[in-house]
């Protein structure tokens, strides 16, 4: 039975990645931050439960060198997709808080499957993020289309310093993979879109959920900016994971996304028909020039405004489909999932 660890198996993608495999019949290791956080841990455990001696947890902390050691013993597959976590209002110094801790935690696991000899593949989590800053580049892209020959090299400590770490920590994967002096194993990189769709736990504290959110609950009642964002169901992307790790094939990176962008607006329209109280819901776009003019009071740039707003693109996910299998879940339904987990947890708080 194959062996494989997951950093980062509480998180939204993670717990996932973690159940997908256990269906397959493998046997998983999964890392934590803390055994003592009985609240992350317990969908973990109840899948201890489901599924006896077949999950085993160990704690590690990405900024802990060698914590991983143990937890890889006797694994082939590594899927690190544990990333350190952080709240925007967290984030005033970009490069100690951000991309510091990217780089190290990609440092300290790598280096661990280069001491161990059972791991022959790895697959990293990046994110569309490493591949672009603003959507205005990808409109400026041959056929306005995104694909994986991009690498998103206008982010800076700076500027952008959540995409910079993404990127920072997926050229540095790279870097040690093409470092390695036995060739023993092999990087497949997943590049997800917004991740959105129902999160396994009510303990789940992906970003990419407050965006939309925010529509749902109607503080954006009077109007939404234009932004539109390539968009992908959690499920599809925990699937991507598993494909690339037991796949002989896959190698590279892989752009895990619907084929073109989805609005803020749109999205809204998507739920509309099911809503509770589809009043509070945005029936406009805001004109640009008035989220350029707010932009100073709600904390983004003019310049960044005029790079996003209003600029959608299209995603060529063909490499996904032909290579890997993938099959995308549509749009409406993903976010219309999205909408019930999200009545579902309101009840819980």
């Amino acid at each position: 039975m194959p062996t494989s660890l997951i950093t980062g198996g509480t998180g939204f993608i993670g717990l996932y990645v973690v159940k997908l495999l256990l269906e397959k019949g493998e046997a998983v290791h999964s890392t934590v931050r803390s055994l003592k956080n009985a609240a992350k841990c317990k969908p973990l455990l109840d899948l201890q439960a489901q599924y006896p001696g077949r999950l085993s947890l160990f704690e590690a902390d990405l900024l802990r060198d060698g914590s991983f050691r143990p937890a890889m013993e006797g694994c082939s597959v590594v899927y690190h997709i544990a990333s350190p976590f952080l709240a925007p209002p967290q984030i005033k110094n970009g490069l100690k808080e951000c991309v510091e801790p990217a780089l190290q935690g990609t440092r300290n696991v790598l280096e661990s499957v280069n001491q161990c000899e059972s791991v022959h593949r790895v697959v990293l989590t990046s994110s569309i993020a490493a591949m672009y800053s603003d959507s205005i580049e990808v409109a400026q892209m041959k056929d306005s289309t995104l694909t994986e020959a991009y690498w998103n090299d206008t982010a800076t400590e700076t500027n952008n310093p959540y995409h910079y770490s993404k990127v920072a920590a997926e050229r540095e994967a790279w870097k040690l993979h093409d470092g390695q002096f036995h060739k023993r194993w092999d990087l497949v990189v997943i590049n997800p879109g917004l991740t959105l769709g129902p999160p396994l736990t009510t303990e789940s504290t992906s970003g990419s959920l407050f965006t939309i959110e925010n529509i749902f609950s109607g503080q954006n009642r009077q109007g939404t900016p234009e932004l539109y964002y390539p968009v992908v169901d959690v499920r599809d992307v925990a699937a991507a994971h598993v494909k690339a790790g037991t796949s002989k094939t896959a190698n590279g990176r892989y752009l895990i996304a619907g084929v073109r962008t989805v609005g803020l607006l749109e999205m809204a329209e998507i739920v509309r028909p099911i809503h509770k109280d589809p009043k509070v819901l945005p029936t406009r776009n805001l004109p640009k020039l008035m989220v350029y003019l707010a932009g100073p009071f709600i904390g983004v740039s003019r310049s960044w405004v005029s790079r996003n707003i209003g600029i959608d693109f299209k995603v060529d996910n063909g490499r996904s489909v032909r290579e890997l299998g993938m099959k995308y879940l549509p749009v409406e339904q993903v976010v219309k999932d999205q909408y019930e987990a999200w009545v579902r947890m309101k009840g819980h708080h």
